[in-house]
């Protein structure tokens, strides 16, 4: 049977790591322009402000910001069926705050928009991917309750401008990664949440709950405004889905796997089932965690139920009871250990298509809502030869591999899933290193983590590869 004829082939960015521009236009300071450069095991930091000297890679991006008209024909020259991005909330709303949004910033996205729909592509916009305004940062992000107002009038604004540009809508990236708590990065970037060394782990824990239900209440509101807004618009909340398996079928392992789990459920649940989980209840009951609720934020919470839940997927992890034996920090998890049966990328990601066919089945066996896979691919180290030109059959095995257990997951296994976008279908700045040399992209960007370079784009062999995956609606891969 194969993929279904009107499944959406496309490629997935997020504005911080390609737009650049990021003074331009009005444009205010984001959180993730106070993010610097890092690398593998070396963590990006943190800064008070922009600070001279520093390398602050979204910076630049790759300049999509100025060139997207001519990235968008090669977009649509591969024949992709929709685009995936994001709107930067700081080009709209430069403080996040403001009476009236910034006339620049909603025309860009105007434009973008229209290029879009001109190219054949359907949008697919993320209204929070990692970014906030620096400004509602320093108010405490979303812990703070004036943060979920600024939220829902700026999702308001654009989702009115474009109303008639965009069906498909997605609240909060990955917001389920900042149950990594203790690792900055996550709270920061899906909340706003500003480290406080002086913070102990409970005070870090109460302050990253207040601020997921604060954007369980902001995504809801959304959703309600969005569908009086337009009635035939899609919105879809957005996990970070990795599976935890036991290491083995010892039952502690199988029930170490089991709680760690819910972890990435417990948001899935809520957004589907409109209210929080019991065994969330008796968490927050064990460890001390007091949410101020609003009066109406559960009736809020319920009536602002998703068309569709999207995903990530990039990797599976196991876990035993036994121990760790690698870096917890990364996933955040007890007891992470390696599974002898995959292999790992050259940044220690563990490589798993048969876990996609799994994940696959599990989200909707629980959740009964169509999936929409809008994040996969793999980073790589990669040069160009004499000529110029990256014959990637790593990535395209990558690739393939994953696309042949979602085309199972549908044949086999009756999963609705409305399309798959590659990520980074072209160069982009790493998100978790900051690096250009981490590559996902489809497409070549001449530009190094320093900011030198052509940008100069160039086809990398699974350009052509994706291409005839499109053409021939996945049967040849």
């Amino acid at each position: 049977m194969g993929f279904p004829d009107n499944f959406l082939w496309g490629g997935a960015v997020a504005a911080h790591q390609l737009e650049g521009a990021w003074n331009e236009d009005g444009r205010g300071p984001s959180i993730c322009d106070v993010l610097t450069g890092g690398a593998a095991g070396v963590a990006r930091k943190i800064t008070d402000g922009v600070v001279e000297g520093l390398n602050y890679p979204n910076h630049r991006g790759i300049d999509y910001y100025h060139t997207f008209r001519e990235d968008d024909m090669l977009f649509q020259e591969m024949g992709f069926k929709c685009f995936r991005t994001s709107i930067s909330w700081s080009r709209v709303f430069p403080n996040g705050d403001e009476e009236e949004p910034n006339e620049a910033g909603l025309k860009f996205y105007e434009e973008l928009f229209k290029d879009y729909r001109a190219k054949g592509m359907e949008p697919v916009v993320t209204l929070s991917h990692f970014e906030m305004p620096l400004h509602l940062a320093k108010l405490g992000g979303f812990t703070n309750r004036k943060v979920v107002d600024c939220f829902v009038k700026f999702a308001t604004t654009v989702m009115e401008r474009y109303k008639d540009l965009v069906t498909y809508w997605l609240t909060f990236n990955e917001v389920d990664n900042q149950m990594n708590m203790h690792t900055p990065i996550f709270p920061y970037t899906n909340s706003g949440i500003i480290p406080n060394p002086d913070d102990d782990p409970h005070t870090v824990e109460q302050k990253v709950w207040q601020a997921i239900h604060n954007e369980f209440v902001a995504a809801a509101l959304t959703v309600k405004q969005g569908r009086e807004i337009n009635p035939d618009f899609r919105i879809g909340c957005m996990l970070s889905f990795v599976p935890i398996y036991p290491e083995t079928c010892r039952p502690d392992d199988v029930m170490l796997a089991q709680t760690e789990m819910r972890n990435r459920y417990l948001f899935g649940d809520v957004y589907v089932h409109g209210e929080y989980p019991r065994y969330l209840w008796k968490r927050w009951e064990r460890e001390g965690i007091d949410i101020h609720m609003e009066p109406g934020d559960l009736d809020v919470i319920k009536e602002g139920i998703v068309d569709f839940i999207s995903l990530s997927y990039y990797m599976s992890v196991a876990v035993s009871s036994q121990g760790s034996k690698l870096d917890a920090m990364e996933h955040g998890l007890d007891g992470l250990v390696p599974n002898p049966y995959i292999k790992a990328t050259d940044w220690g990601w563990q490589i798993d298509p048969v876990g996609l066919r799994y994940s696959l089945c599990e989200m909707y066996e629980r959740w009964n809502k169509p999936l929409f896979i809008v994040e996969n691919g793999v980073g790589m180290y990669e040069t160009p030869d004499a000529d110029g030109y990256i014959a990637d059959d790593s990535r395209i095995e990558y690739l393939k591999s994953h696309i042949e257990e979602v085309r199972k997951a549908i044949d086999l296994d009756g999963v609705p899933v409305m399309g798959y976008t590659v990520w980074g279908c072209i160069d982009v700045v790493s998100f978790t290193t900051g690096e250009m040399k981490k590559r996902y992209g489809l497409i070549y960007v001449d530009g190094d983590d320093e900011g030198h370079g052509s940008y100069k784009r160039s086809r990398k062999k699974s350009f052509y590869w994706y291409k005839k995956v499109i053409e021939t609606n996945g049967e040849e891969l």
